[in-house]
């Protein structure tokens, strides 16, 4: 905290950044193999499933798309928690949000073999990473309630 109560970002909070920039680099990804998918397996925009039947290879296609929308989904949280809990807890967001980003890439590519159970493998324990994030950021708005 700085004089007045302000908040000053340290230089640690740099990683905090360098993991959210890292996680949009691995949506584009995910969304570039959502568009190779389309391609093979004949999913033409603006469908956002495939319909088993009218495309006998749907299931692989929606388990990519689904990884990737999944992904989407978590990602504002995800990214509030890096953000807020990241002003208390730099270092250990940047440690927890690392752990998330390399467990949603193994959740996608695991989705992406069209076994769905493939994406706990590894991607379950991102989990973990989130309810860590949520406990820095918990103890960012016990600090922030703590003051005069």
């Amino acid at each position: 905290m700085g004089e007045g109560g302000g908040i000053i970002l340290g230089r640690d909070y740099g990683y905090v950044v360098l993991v959210l920039v890292t996680y949009t680099f691995l949506n584009f990804w995910m969304a570039a193999q959502v568009g190779k998918a389309r391609k093979k397996y004949k999913v033409a925009y603006p469908t956002l499933y495939a319909v088993e039947s009218e495309n006998k290879e749907a299931k692989l296609f929606n388990c990519v798309q689904r990884g990737h929308q999944n992904s989407l989904e978590l990602m504002p949280i995800f990214f509030v928690m890096m953000i807020l809990g990241g002003m208390r807890h730099p270092c250990v967001s940047a440690v927890l949000g690392s752990l998330y980003v390399v467990t949603r890439y193994f959740y996608f590519t695991g989705y992406a073999t069209g076994d769905p159970q493939n994406r706990l493998n590894i991607g379950k324990y991102g989990f973990l990473a989130l309810f860590g994030l949520m406990a820095c950021t918990i103890s960012f708005a016990i600090t922030l309630l703590r003051q005069p």
